[in-house]
């Protein structure tokens, strides 16, 4: 298989983070998800609680000491630039499967990306958090809102677009009109398709 690397962006619950995986197994290649948090703390030197909590919010301050006392800086921004190096750091290494942290916009001069994007509708995602999370309904809803809120922020303040863009994307796929399983049968697909035409 040439050099691929496959970005999925994904609204929470949606089953991206599980396709992904099956992806990345199925084409035995790397998978990166929240190892891009502990990639950064190595990278950065700072405490992981601190780089999850800049990952996920805007302007996340931490000090650190001088000669003149402590300063402070803003760490979401640190986060972000590191991850920008070590996310290009894995598309050149190998082949992968990189999920989330705005990839698809962070990879897009490269021209071997898969840009994916999967959605569900919102009553499907809060069942599926239902079930993997063993919480009540009210509590799954507030869990997709929460995350919903959270990414698409977070996308928006790195890109200046939406993450359902469908300009940024190369295929928008809903995971409950086949599955979770099926939708990654279907993406390989694809990916086969893709490779016999660049053959």
């Amino acid at each position: 298989m040439k050099h691929i690397v496959i970005t999925i962006g994904c609204e929470y619950g949606a089953g991206g983070p599980q396709i992904g995986q099956m992806l990345a197994k199925a084409l035995g290649i790397e998978y990166y998800d929240r190892d891009l948090v502990d990639k950064v703390v190595q990278q950065i030197g700072v405490e992981k609680d601190l780089v999850e909590k800049a990952d996920v919010e805007k302007g996340v301050h931490y000090s650190f000491d001088t000669s003149l006392g402590p300063r402070y800086a803003n760490l979401t921004n640190r986060v972000i630039s590191a991850q920008f190096q070590v996310i290009h750091q894995f598309a050149e290494k190998s082949s992968c499967v990189i999920i989330g942290r705005s990839s698809d916009y962070i990879l897009k001069d490269r021209d071997d990306v898969l840009n994916v994007f999967i959605y569900a509708p919102e009553e499907v995602r809060v069942q599926a958090v239902m079930d993997m999370d063993k919480v009540n309904k009210a509590k799954a809803e507030e869990i997709v809102s929460y995350n919903d809120e959270q990414n698409h922020a977070r996308h928006k303040y790195i890109t200046g677009t939406y993450r359902g863009d469908r300009r940024n994307r190369h295929i928008m796929i809903d995971s409950s009109l086949l599955g979770w399983e099926k939708t990654a049968q279907y993406l390989l697909m694809l990916i086969e398709m893709l490779e016999e035409k660049g053959a």
